[in-house]
């Protein structure tokens, strides 16, 4: 489980369907309900036992809640992470700059065909990696060209 991250009763009656279903591990679980949607971030190396063949796990577990389900795999490195949360938008280059004010900014180039993929509709994607990267590497904003 990530580390300083405390989950509520509903985040973890998620986890245990989740995995009971996949037999992946989640490290995370945010509960949208503004978007209706259900990110969990799972181990590396746990996407496709998590997704199960032809998409049957996640299939289920929206049929079972009535949520989408988006899966993430973690990485310690935090341009490999922010590449996995915006697949499948190919990514070209994710550069970490550091302020002088203290504050970090994650700059994002995608490949011009993908960045409507990378932003989402209405930003939604855009605003889960935003929430992501804060939550997990403390970088305080993300620009998507």
């Amino acid at each position: 489980m990530a580390k300083g991250i405390r989950f509520t009763n509903r985040e973890m009656r998620y986890i245990a369907l989740f995995e009971s279903i996949t037999g992946a591990t989640v490290r995370d679980c945010i509960i949208d309900d503004k978007a209706n949607r259900v990110i969990f971030v799972i181990k590396e190396g746990d996407a496709g036992m998590a997704i199960g063949k032809r998409g049957k796990n996640i299939t289920l577990l929206e049929r079972m809640t009535g949520k989408r389900h988006e899966i993430i795999e973690y990485s310690d490195n935090p341009v490999q992470f922010i590449k996995n949360a915006l697949k499948p938008a190919r990514v070209r280059e994710v550069r970490i700059i550091e302020r002088l004010n203290g504050k970090s900014i994650a700059i994002i180039s995608v490949d011009p065909r993908d960045k409507g993929i990378a932003i989402g509709r209405n930003g939604r994607n855009a605003e889960r990696i935003r929430f992501l990267a804060k939550r997990y590497f403390q970088i305080d904003n993300i620009s998507i060209t």
